[in-house]
């Protein structure tokens, strides 16, 4: 039987389940303007999902743009 392995991620954070429905709307949005969102790498890679939320702020769809600052918030990541 194959076990889990606890892996310790430089960066890393644990999104509360209301954040994980966030990054898949993200995740989503961003879809529909051509860039892929890597979900596990967007919550153990903390530069990924600066990017990510920065290409989303970006965006001009309103709901896009909303949808990253609500995450932004929840996830704890400040702009650069």
């Amino acid at each position: 039987m194959l076990r889990p392995q606890a892996v310790k991620l430089t960066g890393a954070f644990e999104p509360d389940s209301q954040a994980l429905v966030e990054i898949i709307e993200l995740k989503w949005l961003l879809a529909g303007e051509g860039f892929h969102v890597h979900v596990e790498r967007l919550q153990t890679d903390r530069d990924y999902a600066r990017q990510a939320l920065h290409r989303a702020q970006a965006s001009p769809n309103a709901a896009l743009r909303e949808t990253a600052a609500r995450l932004r918030n929840k996830l704890q990541i400040t702009e650069s």
